[in-house]
């Protein structure tokens, strides 16, 4: 199928043309350029609007009222229920999605990826990403702390074998947790610190040892203090880590999300959504990793009684009745707006769910609208809302 956008401002990842045309063929972009094109049969006028490229969101657990893992491996349910996901966010502008999986048996995850590898093998989805086991029992958050354990090299070559795991979220703390980093990064996989309990010296260790990626920056790990920094001011002053940040308003307060954003600079920081089976749909009871979750006013948290030691890491002091913040109910979309909103330049935010998230991945095909991407394009009204999203 060939569709062609004209006279929309085109922003290709790398420049912005004000009155543009993007050519789009079978998925992959063509061509690109400015000015007049004589419209093809296939074309559509997208005068005032924005043409961006598809999003990529490198942490979401679900959406759509479907979870990835939700059924422990049965192959059938979980194809089913990635599609369903996918299709949710896809219609938020995001064309390339990391399923993310939280705490489960080793056995459990092995069952889980094995049955998404075909979807990652097709491109439905851009690859596994584990957040948990290995987590700090003291931030665990929204994970089962009874479901956490410390890493040994058999479950992670368990792991590796599934050839679809492209990041692992880990405490480095925990005994082998150095020793797991190393392995996992000489495996060309993503190591990201989370729901984590370390000090800064630990932090930095685990970055000089080959970790790339902050886990939702702030979020299940300790407050900065200005006698004790802790890994918040490790990851986010070490220019080689990309720190996620949430921006919903519930995970940041829009002040730390923009000074976040400003004191990593651009490329340094992305949007991810953390979202979980309720975004996209009403509030209602969910569940997410076997915990009951209750949405109210778009906000997911456990419900009573599941756990605390919320993703905020204020060790379930912040949860009130609910308990502890369990994921969002974000789509990439929104957290844009958010962050715009929040006073941060388009062009950086676009950067954080486009190219940046892309490069973290490896994938020279997503993140920007030159000739050759795969990744769609998104057209955006003048209020940053998703119109339309052409594959």
């Amino acid at each position: 199928m060939t569709t062609v956008l004209l006279r929309g401002q085109v922003h290709t990842g790398r420049r912005v043309i004000t009155d543009g045309w993007v050519h789009l063929a079978d998925g992959r972009v063509t061509a690109v350029g400015a000015g007049f094109q004589p419209p093809p049969p296939a074309s559509r006028e997208v005068r005032g609007h924005r043409v961006v490229p598809g999003f990529v969101d490198v942490h979401c657990h679900g959406g759509g009222g479907a979870t990835f893992g939700a059924s422990g491996g049965d192959p059938e349910l979980e194809v089913d229920a990635a599609r369903a996901v996918a299709r949710l966010h896809r219609a938020h502008g995001t064309t390339t999605l990391v399923a993310s999986l939280v705490s489960r048996p080793v056995p459990e995850l092995v069952a889980v990826a094995s049955a998404l590898e075909p979807l990652v093998r097709s491109g439905e989805l851009a690859g596994i990403h584990l957040e948990g086991p290995w987590l700090s029992p003291a931030r665990a958050g929204a994970h089962a702390p009874t479901l956490l354990r410390r890493p040994i090299p058999e479950d992670v070559d368990a792991l590796l074998a599934t050839g679809v795991v492209v990041m692992v979220t880990l405490a480095p703390e925990l005994p082998g947790g150095l020793d797991t980093v190393r392995q996992l990064a000489r495996a060309g996989v993503l190591v990201a610190v989370g729901h984590t309990d370390a000090d800064a010296a630990t932090t930095r260790a685990a970055v000089d040892t080959g970790a790339r990626v902050a886990t939702h920056l702030f979020n299940a790990m300790p407050s900065v203090h200005h006698r004790a920094p802790g890994p918040v001011v490790a990851l986010l002053g070490d220019e080689r880590v990309v720190v996620e940040l949430i921006a919903d308003g519930v995970h940041l307060d829009p002040l730390v999300l923009t000074h976040a954003a400003r004191a990593a600079g651009r490329g340094r920081w992305v949007l991810v959504t953390d979202a979980m089976a309720a975004a996209g749909c009403a509030d209602g009871r969910y569940e997410l990793g076997g915990a009951a979750v209750s949405v109210v006013g778009g906000v997911a948290r456990l419900a009573p009684a599941s756990g605390e030691g919320g993703d905020d890491g204020d060790r379930g002091d912040d949860g009130g009745a609910l308990g502890a913040i369990a994921g969002s109910t974000l789509t990439l979309d929104a957290a844009l707006r958010f962050a715009v909103d929040a006073g941060l330049p388009f062009g950086d935010v676009l950067t954080a769910v486009t190219s940046t998230p892309a490069g973290l991945l490896g994938r020279a095909d997503r993140g920007h609208l030159e000739p050759g991407a795969t990744g769609g394009a998104v057209l955006l009204d003048e209020s940053l809302e998703v119109l339309s999203v052409h594959l």
